[in-house]
């Protein structure tokens, strides 16, 4: 299977086209397999709740393929204690997130995909691994809370 534009751009517009305004395609065989490889577009209006992976197994490496990806960390209190930005024109192209840590990430571009790869088998975020201050995914208040973790990128 090539990595290509072609590849990107379909896996977009199958993200735009979405629900979640997020899409997957992993390359790793099923639900436990011992390493999760995927690439996963994501569009500017798609809320990913912040979380942690407290496996010590599940440390969690981005690579940015194209767009541009906001990254954030946080205190146990919901602090942003650290943000970058993952652009590949700017020379910032991925990321190593150490299990424990409280993160979220913002597409800040229309047709924003990531390489991911952590251990596995997939096992789905429990609530012990959700930040309890951020609204869950499809809460009345997720839209607002991403917009405001989005204004922190703007300068």
């Amino acid at each position: 299977m090539i990595i290509d534009d072609d590849m990107l751009g379909s896996l977009s517009l199958s993200a735009a086209a979405s629900e979640r305004r997020r899409k997957n395609l992993n390359f790793h065989q099923g639900e436990l397999s011992v390493c999760n490889r995927l690439l996963n577009a994501i569009e500017p209006d798609s809320y990913v709740q912040p979380h942690c992976h407290l496996d010590a197994s599940k440390d969690e490496t981005l690579i940015l393929l194209k767009g541009r990806l906001g990254l954030l960390y946080f205190s146990e209190q919901g602090e942003v204690v650290m943000k970058t930005v993952l652009d590949p024109e700017c020379g910032v192209y991925g990321v190593n997130i150490p299990h424990g840590t409280i993160h979220t990430v913002v597409s800040l571009q229309p047709g924003t995909v990531f390489f991911e790869a952590k251990a596995g088998p997939y096992v789905p975020i429990a609530d012990a691994e959700r930040a309890p201050w951020a609204p869950r995914e499809g809460a009345p208040d997720a839209s607002s809370y991403m917009e405001s973790l989005k204004q922190t990128f703007e300068i």
